[in-house]
């Protein structure tokens, strides 16, 4: 079927009041920019809907880049017609021709949104269901169940028909709710809290610890390629790559082993806050989960949280594990996430991690280390790159 028009549909949008200019011009914007590669298209929005010209590209390579641009519900392939009565019949007749394999059973259900189209909508769905009868052998009506579900969309900027109605991302669009920077290690968990922290419309830039040679560098291979897997959601990603050695090795040797992981997060915690003040990101991400490890009890996150003023979001918070790698295997994650290159929050975790750790005790315990010094050091070292969605080298070397 040659298709003239791809219809947007979003949801929450709707609801934005005042601010639905500015959403909407945002979402517009990450449309364009996601359909670069497809120079004939044509992107414009009216009231309520938002509408991709074809001009010949390929309707399903368009529609699969749609589909993961937040703040799109849905979207469908349409046919594009005159506001006419015969040129709605003969438009939904030949769509319902094209159609593989041939539906038995078809139901019409018309939106006139343009009132000021004379018809009825349930008087176009007997117009057009009658056509149809009449010109396709042994099709039936099914209102109930039927094999192909015929939408007319009458609206001012044109007549569209379409039987074909594909679910998107949902949520917010990306650049509408601020800039957040993601705590990204290479497990299953921070690359799903960035993809949803990403649905609630931020900007994502990701902060990345480093602990060499302790972890190798095809560890933060890894890193790269997750957080270039979320470039399809969310556009390119800044990575900043924090050397985290020095810092750990001081950890290890000044302070109680079940406090390291505690401190060390600490120590994370302020180096990504002055990361973050210096990229105007309003907020930090990560992947924790309550009470899936020792250090994500709520005495470890309160003690750890003290440590910045900046808010900590935790998508993940409330989440099993099972649920968390269904997402990440839905935005094809897991298989990088699983691979054998371990992080440094793997590499120095004691046998018996504190569960509860007290606020002042951690402090007693970094007042044998120069904190300042320590934090400003590793963020001058500080390693910054865009990761875009432009294929990577491939490592073939992996095991």
């Amino acid at each position: 079927m040659n298709y003239d028009v791809i219809l947007i549909r979003y949801g929450e949008l709707a609801l934005k009041g005042r601010n639905r200019d500015q959403f909407e011009d945002t979402l517009m914007r990450n449309v364009r920019n996601v359909l670069e590669v497809h120079p004939s298209v044509e992107v414009y929005r009216r009231y309520g809907r938002m509408y991709v010209q074809l001009n010949g590209e390929n309707p399903y390579e368009v529609m699969e880049k749609l589909q993961a641009v937040f703040g799109i519900t849905s979207i469908s392939p349409t046919i594009q017609v005159e506001q006419t009565e015969e040129a709605i019949k003969e438009g939904t007749l030949r769509l319902v021709q094209s159609l593989t394999p041939a539906p038995r059973t078809f139901r019409v259900d018309t939106r006139r949104a343009d009132k000021r189209y004379p018809m009825p909508s349930m008087d176009v769905n007997r117009m057009v269901g009658t056509h149809l009868l009449r010109n396709i052998e042994g099709l039936k009506v099914d209102l109930h169940q039927p094999e192909a579900s015929v939408k007319i969309e009458i609206r001012t900027e044109g007549t569209f028909i379409s039987s074909e109605t594909l679910p998107c991302a949902g949520g917010l669009p990306v650049g509408a709710s601020g800039k957040v920077l993601l705590l990204l290690s290479g497990g299953i968990d921070s690359p799903v809290a960035g993809w949803m922290t990403m649905k609630r419309g931020v900007r994502l830039e990701a902060i990345h610890f480093h602990s060499y040679p302790y972890t190798s560098e095809r560890a933060l291979e890894k890193v790269k390629d997750l957080a270039q897997k979320l470039t399809k959601w969310g556009g390119s990603v800044r990575l900043h790559t924090v050397p985290f050695t020095v810092i750990q090795e001081a950890i290890r040797e000044h302070c109680p082993e079940e406090y390291n992981i505690t401190i060390m997060r600490r120590f994370m915690m302020r180096i990504a806050e002055k990361v973050a003040q210096k990229r105007k990101a309003l907020a930090l991400a990560t992947g924790e989960s309550l009470g899936q490890v020792a250090s994500q009890t709520l005495e470890s996150m309160y003690t750890i949280n003290h440590v910045v003023k900046i808010p900590i979001l935790r998508p993940l918070v409330a989440m099993d594990k099972s649920e968390i790698t269904d997402i990440a295997r839905n935005i094809d994650t897991f298989d990088l996430s699983i691979l054998p290159y371990e992080d440094c929050c793997t590499i120095f975790t004691p046998k018996n991690p504190a569960t509860r750790p007290r606020v002042e005790l951690a402090e007693r315990y970094e007042q044998k280390l120069d904190v300042e010094a320590l934090v400003n050091d590793a963020v001058a070292r500080t390693e910054l790159e865009e990761i875009t969605a432009k294929p990577r080298d491939v490592v073939t070397d992996l095991f």
